[in-house]
């Protein structure tokens, strides 16, 4: 089971790196268990915060993502996944830059993944909430 765990881990990290949204939400279970680590409230300079639980949704997801960020700039990397079974968590750190205002901003984030039958049924993303709010409301620091 974990081969099978790291294949498709590494299949969607490929999916959402290459920015192919509806082949990224392809890999994910209906519903998925979705969670990102914010406040219950969102912020609203990060409109892509919110519940998800359908493929379209996912999709939906990461455009928005994308529309709020230049991919050219995108430097976000993978340090490690480590799999144990069904469970997969992937380590690294997010770097992006807003498109709006030219803001970089880097964090460390912690991805949970499960994953059963070939397809993503948990999501669950901690990252560091408050430098991304800052970045995305135009704080330089």
């Amino acid at each position: 089971m974990s081969t099978d765990t790291r294949d498709v881990v590494e299949e969607l990290l490929r999916r959402m790196a290459k920015g192919d949204h509806p082949r990224t939400a392809e890999l994910f279970a209906e519903p998925v268990d979705w969670q990102l680590d914010w406040p219950a409230e969102g912020h609203p300079a990060v409109p892509w915060i919110r519940p998800r639980s359908s493929r379209a949704e996912v999709a939906d997801h990461f455009r928005s993502l994308e529309a709020h960020h230049v991919p050219e700039l995108n430097g976000t990397s993978v340090t490690r996944i480590l799999v144990d079974g069904a469970h997969a968590v992937v380590l690294g750190e997010i770097a992006q830059t807003v498109r709006e205002s030219g803001i970089a901003y880097t964090s460390p984030f912690a991805l949970h993944l499960t994953v059963e039958d070939g397809l993503v049924t948990r999501y669950h993303i901690y990252e560091d909430s408050l430098t991304v709010a800052r970045a995305l409301g135009g704080d330089r620091g």
